[in-house]
């Protein structure tokens, strides 16, 4: 495949399916794959960074009412998301029709046979951020003459994810989904990037594999490439020498927050950096927007304010004298009291904090409220995830405690590991 002359015929399929659990509550109401992330949807980051390589053509493997609405929502057919990145020529977005998969391999089946597609196509998991380059990777295939190519990378605890064994040339002889570390045939894992050739319809077609999703079940690491592997299809290891993040569980998404705020060159546009001490952005070009982060930086500069390490500070937000921000990430129309500190978390769009509250090591959703005053401090610390619309009372403290949409907790509640 000629790169980039031909990157346009390329298809990348993003099955979203399944309830994400493990990220709930951030999941409960919204597809994983929109949840927000340094002010931009998870699986935005990847398109961006597939899209400025040349890829045109994106499909939403999605299942389920709440992933095709979530998505469909925010991405429209592209043209905005076009228009943003300033991609020309625009993005394509199609969507999986109302079929319901057996699991991520069956999705890339159900959109190659739906929209008659012949030529390569690249699976990714929406919950992932990668940086790969998709020139060598199409070029590794080619030369490979496979089937299917998988981007693997080295990691130390493999037990969440599908192993590679590999022959000399880099083929896989041997794939182990989740094994016990004392099991694992070598330390390079899945990344969930999958480049595949036209020529897997036809492995689709087969008798075996139409058993399997007869039995409720066609996922990549459990199914498809142990099969390709057992008939000696000719499957590849690609090395993403890149980034790599899965974003599986809160402490994941916290920690991929801070390592892509300390990257020495973004992935994303994050905005204008402040002429201030550590890396601080302040999002949005319009002229309200603009004199925002005007008065972000002179507090800053006068000390009425700090702000340390790496913070993301999103469009139209509002931060009161004392506050102390650290290694975070504030999203759009986010109001925060005076005498606030925040370290180590992100807070999503419209979210409100009160006078002298602390959050630390946590994440905060959409259109939550934390009241707090400066004798009833509130503390929302160790891990603690609030969903979309919340309301946290005055004084209260939250320790390593999940809270769902539209709870609301008491003033001067305290709460130690709790799901709420």
């Amino acid at each position: 495949m000629e790169w980039p002359a031909e990157a346009d015929k390329l298809r990348v399929i993003i099955p979203v399916g399944g309830q994400a659990l493990r990220l709930r509550p951030l999941s409960a109401e919204v597809s994983k794959a929109v949840i927000r992330l340094l002010n931009r949807p998870i699986v935005e980051i990847a398109m961006a960074n597939l899209a400025q390589q040349g890829v045109r053509n994106f499909i939403f493997g999605v299942k389920g009412y709440v992933n095709y609405k979530s998505l469909f929502d925010y991405f429209g057919d592209g043209r905005g998301f076009s228009s943003y990145y300033n991609i020309q020529p625009r993005v394509h977005i199609k969507y999986q029709p109302r079929v319901d998969d057996v699991g991520n391999a069956d999705s890339v089946r159900i959109n190659m046979d739906y929209y008659d597609i012949n030529d390569p196509v690249v699976g990714v998991q929406g919950d992932n951020i990668f940086d790969v380059d998709m020139r060598e990777l199409a070029r590794f295939h080619d030369e490979k003459r496979a089937i299917m190519t998988i981007g693997v990378t080295a990691v130390d605890d493999v037990t969440q994810y599908g192993v590679a064994k590999l022959a000399g040339d880099m083929r896989i002889v041997d794939f182990v989904e989740k094994p016990k570390k004392e099991e694992a045939p070598s330390n390079l894992v899945s990344t969930g990037v999958y480049f595949l050739s036209p020529a897997i319809r036809k492995v689709f077609e087969m008798e075996e594999v139409k058993v399997m999703i007869k039995a409720g079940r066609l996922d990549f690491g459990l199914d498809l490439i142990p099969y390709l592997i057992k008939h000696d299809y000719p499957v590849y290891a690609y090395p993403i020498s890149g980034k790599w993040y899965d974003i599986g569980s809160p402490k994941s998404y916290l920690e991929t927050v801070q390592m892509l705020l300390k990257v020495d060159e973004p992935w994303l546009p994050m905005g204008n950096r402040l002429d201030v001490p550590g890396r601080v952005w302040v999002q949005g070009e319009s002229v309200e927007s603009m004199r925002k982060a005007k008065e972000i930086e002179e507090k800053i500069r006068l000390g009425r304010i700090t702000v340390e390490g790496s913070v993301l500070i999103g469009r139209h937000c509002s931060i009161g004298d004392g506050a102390v921000i650290r290694d975070s990430s504030i999203d759009n129309y986010t109001v925060i009291g005076g005498g606030t500190t925040i370290e180590n978390s992100a807070l999503m769009d419209r979210v409100y904090v009160g006078e002298g509250a602390e959050i630390r090591d946590s994440i905060v959703g959409r259109h939550t409220e934390i009241r707090s005053d400066m004798e009833r401090r509130t503390k929302v610390i160790g891990l603690s995830v609030l969903a979309d619309d919340v309301r946290i009372g005055e004084g209260a403290s939250l320790i390593a405690t999940r809270v769902y949409p539209h709870i609301s907790i008491p003033a001067k509640r305290t709460m130690v590991e709790e799901v709420v």
